[in-house]
């Protein structure tokens, strides 16, 4: 047996080992469980693997992102041998891992019931104590076509091996784009053959190795995401490196679950869906609206002292005029379908930019004009399929707080630092505050058009802006808009999901297509720099996001009703009618719970509809010339006179503060 230098990389540290021919990564690193697979020389291995002489190994953790994703993996197969042990006519489609878990599509008869959750659920535990290996062979296509005879999904992958086998969803989990592979669910005592599926890997040692997981639900899936295939079952499920951190993940579920938009939408009255208009079109009830209107108020406030002008737009346009923006060839699958008349074709507007570039070139400009910063509230209407519309945050129409400013090259720098500084402070003032900031730039893909120092210069001037305001900037490469790269501002909300909020984009090309031009200084004609902007993303996605980061208790001055007055008796109504009019008299929105119920429902009542400031009098008050709070944590202060008690909500509205 001969020698093997290897180099075991951990961080910036770097051990050199001499091993002899045949040692595995796990020989590198014995007795630390917490370790499920290797990289060597930049891929992903199985713990099997043996080294070769000159290679650099690293530890793969199972808490890393790399760790996590085969550790689900790892445990989609399990799930995928169960529901084949319980149901021997399933056929398999494909078990990537996702965000937070895993799932696997099943061609079944019937589709899985909650009983059958919990079946597969026990099978899946019986499957991992029994510590089954996982077990990598290579393979040929007709090999494995011929294993694999009775699995027809199997055997379509197995065909589009290669890059559209990574087009397809989840397929590179399956198959991959060099050699073909087999993974074996192997006995840990006898070594038989217990289950086997066609993967690319790599997987845990064992089945023993998966620490924590639970099967969540099951949903319709076509296969291969097209609607033209064939529906399959889909089971999702979660897998987590211990214990704690699985009940910490089903925990942060249910708080999710509590704080859903669409549930409170309703608990509140604050909007709905209703079916005679089609999925993703909500309507704004009238406490909605007051949310809805003051958030637009106040960044319309905003926008006007940062040198805004204000536009507004049509919903429809000729089709040509997103040809010329090149939205069109880029973009249609985002739009509805034209509309035909006029012997013309005619399509729902699906983004401002092009009208705001109409409205740039409508008469001549001057550099002293610029930079030009145009605002609106433009109502849009986009193509998402049924599937994916998901309440407020995900409709087909909405209304984007889009801005486009046209500046010089000279004037392009100040003006994205003032806009992200902008962007940031305005989100700040709705409430949050922990913010990441994401950097979206070209790829080799052919969407994108444009000269390389155009894309150079503009992404170079975003990632500028970007660092000076100190926050974690993360690169998404092939993620930039066809026209120009971009900024995607990620905040945090009160559980810490991250939501994806405002876009910052450098645009080169639009100008350009539109033959947008400014007289400069020197009587020159010159092209201007395009700057797309939305700040909110849409006003209806940035009211959910809201919602569900305040779980419905806004703060004072976005709450649809900022206090009400709960009389203890009837003969305090009045009393209360007098506070509540001079209040509203000073701008806030007061009401009073007239109805029969006695003072504790109406107490009760008012904390399921959130409110801030319940206002209480009784025979004392009347007398003093007070009222009492009563707070929604159920605290209360007592004998707070009526001016003094306006004047304590106006404040707590005025500093946008929560109570």
């Amino acid at each position: 047996m001969s020698d093997v230098r290897v180099t075991i990389q951990r961080d910036s540290e770097r051990e050199e080992r001499v091993v002899t021919t045949g040692t595995t990564a796990a020989e590198l690193f014995p007795g630390e469980r917490t370790i499920v697979a290797a990289r060597v020389a930049g891929e992903l291995k199985d713990l099997a693997y043996e080294l070769a002489d000159g290679e650099t190994v690293e530890p793969v953790e199972i808490s890393s992102e790399d760790g996590l994703n085969i550790l689900r993996h790892s445990t989609a197969h399990v799930m995928a041998q169960a529901v084949q042990e319980l149901f021997p006519e399933a056929k398999l489609g494909i078990g990537p891992p996702i965000k937070d878990g895993f799932y696997y599509d099943f061609d079944v008869k019937e589709p899985f019931t909650p009983e059958d959750i919990k079946r597969i659920e026990k099978k899946m535990q019986e499957i991992q104590k029994r510590g089954q290996r996982f077990s990598r062979r290579v393979t040929t296509d007709d090999d494995a076509r011929v294993e694999l005879a009775d699995e027809p999904y199997k055997l379509e992958l197995i065909g589009l091996k290669g890059s559209a086998a990574q087009a397809a969803d989840g397929a590179d989990a399956e198959v991959g784009s060099g050699e073909l592979t087999i993974y074996d669910n192997l006995d840990a005592k006898t070594g038989e053959l217990c289950w086997k599926d066609l993967c690319r890997g790599p997987h845990l040692p064992t089945t023993r190795v998966i620490p924590a997981f639970k099967l969540m639900r099951s949903a319709a899936a076509y296969w291969r995401g097209s609607e033209k295939n064939p529906q399959l079952q889909r089971i999702y499920g979660t897998a987590w490196p211990s214990k704690d951190e699985l009940k910490a993940y089903l925990e942060f579920l249910a708080e999710a679950e509590k704080r859903d938009h669409r549930k409170l939408g309703a608990e509140l009255d604050l909007f709905s869906f209703p079916d005679e208009l089609g999925p993703g079109l909500a309507v704004f009830h009238p406490k909605g609206g007051v949310i809805r209107k003051v958030m637009e108020d106040y960044s319309r406030r905003r926008h006007e002292a940062s040198g805004y002008e204000f536009v507004n737009t049509p919903h429809i346009s000729k089709e040509h005029l997103f040809e010329t923006s090149g939205h069109l060839p880029h973009y249609a699958e985002g739009m509805f379908p034209p509309i035909q008349f006029d012997e013309q074709n005619y399509r729902l507007k699906a983004m401002n930019c092009p009208m705001h570039n109409l409205i740039f070139k409508s008469r001549g400009r001057s550099y002293r004009e610029l930079p030009l910063r145009l605002f609106e509230f433009g109502t849009v209407y986009r193509y998402e399929k049924s599937g994916v519309v998901h309440g407020l945050t995900r409709s087909r129409g909405f209304t984007q707080d889009d801005s486009h400013i046209y500046c010089t090259k000279e004037q392009m720098a100040e003006e994205l630092d003032k806009l992200l500084t902008f962007v940031l402070d305005l989100l700040r003032d709705y409430g949050l505050t922990e913010f990441e900031l994401e950097l979206s730039t070209r790829d080799d893909s052919d969407k994108f058009i444009g000269t390389d120092e155009d894309w150079a210069e503009a992404t170079e001037a975003l990632r500028s802006a970007a660092e000076k305001q100190g926050l974690p900037l993360v690169p998404d490469p092939g993620g930039a808009a066809y026209y120009g790269p971009k900024i995607s501002v990620q905040a945090k909300d009160a559980i810490g999901r991250s939501w994806q909020m405002s876009t910052l984009q450098v645009d080169f090309n639009q100008p350009k297509r539109f033959g947008l031009e400014y007289t400069a200084a020197d009587g020159s004609r010159q092209q201007p720099v395009m700057l797309h902007r939305a700040l909110f993303g849409s006003i209806e996605r940035f009211f959910g996001v809201l919602l569900e980061h305040y779980a419905g208790a806004f703060p004072a001055w976005l709450a649809p009703v900022q206090a009400v007055g709960i009389p203890i008796g009837d003969g305090h109504v009045a009393y209360l009618e007098e506070f509540a009019e001079k209040a509203r008299a000073q701008g806030l929105r007061v009401e009073v719970d007239k109805s029969s119920d006695r003072m504790q429902k109406k107490i009760r009542n008012q904390q399921k509809a959130k409110v801030p400031f319940m206002v209480i009098a009784g025979d004392e008050d009347m007398n003093a010339g007070s009222v009492s709070f009563r707070y929604r944590d159920g605290s209360q202060e007592n004998g707070i006179p009526v001016d003094e008690a306006i004047a304590k909500i106006a404040k707590v509205v005025e500093e946008r503060a929560q109570v």
